[in-house]
């Protein structure tokens, strides 16, 4: 079968490092090829290049037969190439058509034609089986629909081809399901799809073959039905991936107490509705819900962010409801937050400065009221090294980093305050499967250290992985607890969609 797309020999260097060396990737009409591999291991520079955001070093992309060279997406969308970032590019104050058509508006006379525009829309999602509210104002919709409208507006331009970078990572369960119904949809109706990746399961379920990169490098290109998902994860590594084992104990004292937690929500609702839950020592309990269902407004109104109307939170017997910040930290709790961006670090700060957040705070970091640096370079770079960070030094912006590698400068930072309670939301979002793996075993190792940890993750299999118990969360109240054998994915969607008993 001749391909319609071919990338050869494509080699993408920043000064002496390599950020792709020699690679070559083929695409099929009406294929799905996934491209898996490691943070860092150069499957977005890669991409970037295709849709004329870099250029190679040195290789060609030859396009149905034709060799091309594209110095800007415009260039990459006028031959049908359309790329749906990570990070949706939307104007939130705008509706669905006007997002979809921007920078291709149907006119009438001088004037934005608006309801042609909608009625491009509605036609188009009809088409390819999207459903959209052409007029839904794009801030107002669900994460699922915005990634939807972000498709929509590629195929509005013509694209045969559709670069997806890490599309699931932000999505509940049930949109990450109807994500890939779509995928194999499009390819039926004769789109090329390329899926940037690193969750197996879905790669597996819905890739047509896989490329996997290391260090910049293709160490395998493989038909989906002649491979399985510890080939792959190994060719992503370099090794074989060992699984969770953890030490079988007893849970302690109640670290985290929470009784009758209630706040208010716009229009009346409430976000939280008398919320009762305990974390004790040496477990990890984990919160599993829909997004949207009250998980992100506990995780503030636990870490100090959000206040509370009435209800009590106590960290090892000391009340920290309505604390500030600082004050709930220096009570014993740290947090990984679930938006590594938005709470977790500052993007225009070093990582250095990033890793130390809090730290800089110990009496050990200080002499005579000055930070020891020298000092502080020593354990950063011992957490650079341990969590496998990729990044050209300690002192590189932050904002320079893989969203992958960002987030383990963040868990290494919080692990690494050794408090008696860590809230671990998301943990592993945007991580590879390597550093998957680390961080789970440093979150089972806290636990069996005697420490508690509260889990909050949209992924079942996470939650199922290291939970003792679990709390599902729907529509602002705690549903259900389940524990041992109970716990089940079955058991948990049915709480998720409001199957449970209050």
């Amino acid at each position: 079968m001749t391909a319609l797309l071919q990338m050869e020999q494509i080699t993408k260097k920043y000064g002496s490092f390599a950020a792709n060396q020699a690679v070559n990737f083929s695409l099929h009409a009406g294929e799905i090829h996934a491209i898996v591999g490691e943070n860092g291991a150069g499957k977005t520079t890669l991409m970037r290049m295709l849709y004329g955001m870099e250029q190679p070093t040195a290789g060609r992309i030859v396009l149905r037969g034709e060799e091309k060279h594209f110095a800007s997406p415009a260039d990459a969308i006028k031959s049908g190439i359309g790329m749906v970032h990570q990070h949706f590019m939307l104007f939130p104050s705008c509706t669905v058509a006007e997002n979809i058509v921007i920078g291709n508006e149907p006119t009438k006379g001088l004037w934005f034609d608006r309801k042609q525009a909608v009625e491009r829309v509605r036609q188009l999602s009809e088409t390819y089986r999207m459903t959209v509210d052409p007029l839904q104002t794009v801030g107002h919709c669900p994460l699922g629909t915005q990634q939807r409208v972000e498709i929509l507006k590629v195929l509005y331009n013509g694209a045969g081809i559709i670069i997806l970078d890490e599309p699931t990572a932000v999505l509940t369960p049930l949109e990450v399901k109807e994500l890939l119904v779509t995928l194999k949809g499009l390819a039926e109706q004769g789109k090329s799809i390329i899926l940037i990746t690193h969750k197996l399961h879905e790669v597996m379920e819905v890739a047509d073959r896989i490329t996997v990169l290391r260090n910049g490098v293709v160490t395998g290109t493989l038909s989906t039905k002649e491979t399985s998902v510890e080939e792959i994860s190994c060719l992503m590594v370099g090794r074989d991936l060992a699984g969770i084992s953890r030490v079988e104990r007893q849970s302690g004292e109640v670290i985290l107490d929470v009784n009758g937690l209630f706040i208010q929500g716009d229009g009346g609702k409430p976000v939280l509705d008398n919320i009762d839950f305990t974390v004790r020592a040496g477990e990890i309990v984990g919160i599993a819900g829909v997004s949207g269902n009250g998980q992100s407004e506990l995780i503030q109104a636990l870490s100090g962010l959000l206040q509370v109307d009435r209800g009590s939170i106590a960290l090892q017997g000391k009340q920290i409801a309505n604390q500030p910040p600082l004050a709930v930290r220096e009570a014993g709790l740290a947090h990984i937050p679930e938006d590594r961006y938005l709470w977790g670090a500052a993007k225009d700060a070093s990582v250095k400065e990033n890793a130390i957040m809090g730290h800089y705070r110990k009496p050990t970091a200080r002499r005579f009221g000055f930070l020891r640096h020298k000092q502080l370079d020593g354990i950063v770079r011992n957490w650079v090294s341990r969590f496998a960070i990729k990044t050209e030094s300690i002192h590189e912006k932050a904002q320079n980093l893989s969203g992958g590698n960002l987030q383990k400068v963040i868990v290494a930072r919080e692990i690494a305050h050794g408090t008696p309670f860590l809230i671990a939301a998301e943990p592993t979002r945007g991580v590879d499967i390597g550093a998957m793996e680390f961080i789970h075993r440093q979150l089972v190792e806290k636990r069996d250290q005697g420490e508690a940890v509260l889990l909050v993750s949209s992924e079942l299999t996470e939650i199922m992985t290291l939970s003792d118990r679990v709390l599902v969360m729907y529509e602002g109240c705690i549903v259900g607890e389940l524990s041992g054998a109970d716990i089940s994915e079955e058991a948990i969607s049915l709480l998720m969609a409001g199957g449970g008993q209050r």
